[in-house]
């Protein structure tokens, strides 16, 4: 069998909503393929029993659909549904990468995202590849209609999950359809200064591009805690915090040097009330990595 690690990832960064995406140290989705003359799919780890094992139903197969490779396919979650950070495009990226070598399609990274990315369309409704680009490619990426720009970056930051869940669909129909110019402006001011800040793998500017007027503050009321979490984290030295994706994930980012107490801050006030959580202190990292030899 072929074995795929790909990373969770988180979109959206406040400021670059459906454009920007990072891959995560961890967690990660491990998946396994082997040809069959159809496909099939069983699923174990966190949340699974939430997950379909229908091919017609699940994002890896609709992925082995659109390269035409039918395979049996176990799919070993690291990545919990529904937190914001990126679970069904973890699964979507390392299925397309396992396939593509398996059956020699010759596809590169960059090819891969829109296929991968019609995987995520059985989840949001739509096909989006603001988390499927940085899992599949690493680092931090920029997706739009003409392709993908990524860049590598080692920012550290603490994703925090609360034991909550917000559906994709319902974060999407929150989003307003319009918003005031100088919103507009300052939201486009913002993303350059955390592209810019990625570049020169700076925190400090990077935090300081994720503020968003237009689409964070309306997915901000569907987290319960998130503003007290927010306050802590920036107390305990985060430079910027934001929704992570859809959230209810909450993405801080901050030195290396601060990592442990800006964890510990976020957990802390998610259990102020009455939140169960779990902090990952990562950095952006590398994207989907094949294992050819499956031990």
């Amino acid at each position: 069998m072929l074995t795929v690690r790909a990373p969770a990832t988180s979109a959206n960064l406040g400021s670059g909503f459906d454009v920007f995406g990072i891959a995560l140290g961890t967690p990660a989705d491990v998946v396994r393929v082997e040809r069959a003359p159809k496909t099939t799919i069983s699923v174990s780890g966190a949340g699974s029993e939430y997950i379909p094992e229908d091919p017609k139903k699940n994002t890896v197969g609709a992925v082995a659909e659109a390269l035409d490779a039918p395979a049996r396919i176990e799919i070993d979650k690291g990545v919990r549904p529904s937190s914001g950070l990126g679970s069904s495009a973890a699964s979507a990226a390392a299925a397309a990468v396992a396939l593509n070598e398996l059956y020699d399609r010759g596809l590169t990274r960059e090819e891969l995202v829109p296929i991968a990315a019609e995987g995520e369309a059985l989840v949001s409704g739509e096909a989006h590849s603001d988390n499927v680009a940085p899992s599949l490619l690493g680092g931090f990426t920029v997706a739009t209609a003409d392709g993908v720009t990524q860049v590598d970056t080692q920012i550290p930051v603490v994703a925090c999950l609360p034991e909550t869940t917000v559906s994709t669909r319902d974060a999407r129909g929150v989003v307003p359809d319009s918003a005031p110019l100088g919103d507009v402006v300052a939201t486009v001011g913002n993303a350059a200064t955390l592209s810019v800040g990625m570049t020169r793998n700076d925190p400090e500017l990077v935090g300081r591009g994720m503020a968003d007027e237009i689409v964070t503050p309306k997915r901000t009321a569907l987290i319960d805690g998130y503003e007290r979490v927010r306050e802590a984290a920036l107390k305990a030295g985060a430079t910027g915090v934001t929704v992570s994706g859809a959230g209810p994930g909450v993405l801080a980012v901050c030195y290396e040097a601060d990592q442990r107490a800006v964890a510990s801050a976020m957990l802390e006030a998610f259990n102020d009330v009455g939140i169960d959580s779990r902090a990952y202190q990562t950095r952006v990292g590398e994207g989907a990595r094949l294992y050819p030899d499956d031990a």
